[in-house]
């Protein structure tokens, strides 16, 4: 059976996230798995698991998702682009889809992956359509933000900044790349309040995206100083660190094979 790979953009406003939910759930509410999954059902005429490289949370966006899913031979050579661009929800984008080899794991393949988080640093107001992409924080400090993430590059037990909810036991993780520009590479420019900060790493514990950017401005807001920052990794308590940034902001940006 072919293994077809698919990348995927969505709005994750309206989803409680990329995974499907249990199948007694009692009120089982939107998945951007579930939508991609039933597409491929009612072409199909067939269940078909979709893998993706990672979950993201309830309302949690994505620019380049990766996933994928095998198919009979006699189903892998149709348009699945035109087919999704078609069925899936307007919220949802597959923006490209390859044959690969039986080999590719879209999550255990994974080298790298990157997360953009975009504040907006204006007070008064937020434009309406960057409402539900950007968490509105205000005037910030800048460099004492600088200062914080320096702290949490490279190799370091994140355990302080995994939130509950995953049987995971190791949490040490490797960050390569913490920065405030608007990477080359995105597909938005930058508005004149927006700050967009982009994490990359070996991988990612639960929120720890959102946990980070939570510190983060927490010293922007010299509510905490940057220098305390390696006391809280060395804590390994979720309860030592500041609070966790909101979803609206947050979007996986890039996977890295």
């Amino acid at each position: 059976m072919p293994r077809i790979k698919i990348t995927v953009a969505y709005i994750g406003t309206r989803y409680v996230g990329w995974q499907l939910q249990p199948p007694r759930a009692e009120h089982p509410q939107p998945t951007i798995q579930g939508e991609i999954e039933k597409v491929l059902t009612a072409v199909t005429g067939t269940l078909v698991r979709v893998h993706g490289s990672g979950r993201t949370d309830s309302g949690v966006h994505a620019d380049e998702q990766v996933a994928h899913f095998d198919l009979p031979e006699n189903w892998a050579r149709v348009n699945w682009q035109k087919v999704f661009t078609t069925k899936l929800p307007h919220d949802i984008a597959v923006t490209s889809v390859e044959i690969v080899d039986d080999e590719f794991h879209s999550r255990f393949s994974a080298k790298a992956k990157s997360y953009t988080y975009t504040l907006w640093l204006k007070s008064e107001f937020i434009l309406p359509h960057r409402y539900p992409f950007a968490w509105k924080v205000g005037p910030l400090d800048i460099a004492a933000m600088e200062a914080a993430a320096s702290h949490l590059l490279g190799e370091h037990d994140f355990a302080t900044y995994q939130n509950a909810g995953t049987e995971i036991t190791n949490t040490v993780r490797t960050v390569t790349r913490i920065s405030h520009n608007c990477p080359e590479y995105a597909q938005r420019s930058c508005l004149p309040h927006e700050l967009v900060w982009t994490f990359e790493a070996s991988g990612f514990l639960k929120q720890m995206v959102r946990n980070l950017m939570g510190t983060l401005v927490a010293c922007g807001r010299h509510k905490i100083a940057p220098d305390s920052v390696p006391e809280l990794l060395a804590a390994k308590d979720r309860t030592a660190a500041p609070a966790t940034a909101p979803a609206c902001g947050l979007s996986m940006h890039k996977v890295f094979y």
